[in-house]
């Protein structure tokens, strides 16, 4: 069946831009993907400022160098759950600090999203949000989350040991927002650096 669009899709204001910046590289040996520079800009800069007009708050979830975040003007969360939880605890972190209506949620080591991004998932949302399928499949954690949603269904998923990002959505009933042409990419490896002329700090 397909999912009920949203009838009050989110206005800047009432939308929350959140930052998953809490990975440990380990496939880079420790590196902190936030602030690996393109073009001599920081990730998380990058995406932080990607949507001028669009969105309203940004969060960064992160659990290291918080004071290089603030520095740079941007309000960091921390985990709250414990580490092993993986990206859901980034999520759940943003979610109880969140204070508007709706949650977009992007990986800063993805090495970069569609203009429309924010348009195309508003558009095909769900009354609860929407994730986006580009060329390489569906990005569980590039997604629009209405936050009380989050609120009420990530606890149980969390104490149940459900940590997959793509659990969240079926549970969530997400809309799902294909972009034909686009491809995110990420930044997970080596490879993936040198492809992006990308050095390793």
């Amino acid at each position: 069946m397909a999912a009920q669009v949203a009838a009050d899709a989110p206005t800047p204001d009432r939308l929350t831009l959140g930052l998953l910046a809490g990975g440990r590289g380990s496939r880079l040996g420790g590196a902190d993907k936030a602030w690996l520079e393109r073009d001599g800009v920081p990730q998380v800069l990058r995406f932080a400022r990607r949507f001028p007009g669009e969105t309203g708050p940004v969060l960064v979830s992160a659990n290291r160098d918080l004071q290089r975040y603030a520095d740079a003007g941007l309000d960091t969360v921390p985990d709250r759950l414990d580490a092993g939880s993986g990206p859901l605890a980034g999520i759940e972190a943003l979610a109880a600090a969140c204070a508007t209506e709706w949650l977009l949620t992007l990986p800063v080591d993805l090495y970069d999203v569609n203009d429309c991004l924010v348009r195309s998932l508003a558009s095909g949302a769900s009354d609860t949000g929407a994730v986006a399928e580009d060329d390489d499949g569906l990005q569980p954690l590039v997604a629009l989350y209405r936050r009380d949603a989050l609120r009420r269904e990530l606890p149980a998923m969390l104490v149940a040991g459900d940590l997959a990002p793509r659990s969240l959505r079926q549970r969530l009933g997400l809309g799902r927002v294909r972009l034909p042409g686009v491809r995110f990419g990420n930044l997970n490896t080596p490879q993936d650096l040198a492809a992006a002329r990308i050095r390793l700090p």
